[in-house]
């Protein structure tokens, strides 16, 4: 059973889904401080000496192998929680996320998700309020203990970056806006499993955040500094593709 879970835990087939919508905050923290929850051998992606922990919320629909019909596809919305990072894999040097937590409001996500990926998706329950112009989104524990309260404006490209952003400009911010060309599982401390994923009409618009609370920020080791709101982006209408999982065994010490 243990051979037949790491089999699957693998992406050992190609999964598509149609992402309703897409928003995605990433905050800005000391490379420092961000080195315990990233494995040795992946490199922390940083810009002005800052690392970058990326808050995505995804409406999707129809997740599902490729070839499935989409009756056969899993509807839900996932908040993800990844830092930018990158891997040499002895011929390229893979620009990518290394997820930290997943959370989802369907608990077959979570059973699916455990299964077949090193996610560690968690169940939440999801409130989402729309008013005057703004979304919040509200996210809780199975006990109340709120994990995700993210409250922003319809997505416009004449948005300030926000206040405080190590970035100068939209473009300069827009190489940390999610989701990246790969993710990166550790399984052991040479072995790691990258998945690639692929998307059609993927244009990002920035949009303000008006206020925000991350649990995630509150425990360790990012309590330990300021999060720094970096950049805000918003897509809607995407279908995405991941290929098949590739396993990426390192040299010794490399």
């Amino acid at each position: 059973m243990a051979h037949l879970v790491d089999y699957l835990r693998r992406h050992p087939f190609p999964v598509v889904a149609w992402f309703e919508r897409v928003v995605a905050a990433s905050f800005a923290f000391p490379e420092e401080i961000l080195r315990p929850l990233v494995p040795k051998r992946l490199e922390i992606d940083t810009y002005c000496g800052f690392g970058f922990v990326t808050v995505a919320m995804v409406w999707t629909k129809d997740l599902r192998p490729a070839g499935f019909p989409a009756f056969f596809g899993q509807d839900f919305l996932l908040a993800g929680y990844r830092i930018f990072t990158r891997l040499d894999d002895g011929q390229r040097r893979l620009r990518g996320l290394q997820i930290l937590r997943s959370e989802t409001d369907r608990r077959r996500m979570v059973w699916l998700g455990n299964l077949m990926t090193h996610y560690r998706y968690r169940y939440v329950k999801a409130e989402i309020q729309e008013a005057y112009g703004q979304t919040r989104v509200q996210m809780s524990r199975a006990d109340g203990a709120p994990t995700l309260d993210l409250t922003f404006a319809a997505a416009d490209d004449r948005a300030p970056l926000p206040e405080g952003s190590p970035f100068g400009d939209w473009k300069t911010a827009r190489r940390f806006a999610g989701p990246m060309p790969f993710t990166f599982s550790e399984e052991d401390e040479d072995t790691f499993v990258v998945i690639e994923g692929s998307r059609q009409d993927w244009l990002p618009h920035p949009v303000s955040v008006k206020k925000w609370r991350i649990a995630i920020f509150d425990e360790a080791p990012l309590r330990e500094a300021t999060p720094i709101l970096a950049n805000a982006f918003a897509v809607n209408g995407v279908a995405y593709r991941w290929k098949k999982g590739r396993i990426v065994r390192l040299g010794a010490g490399a």
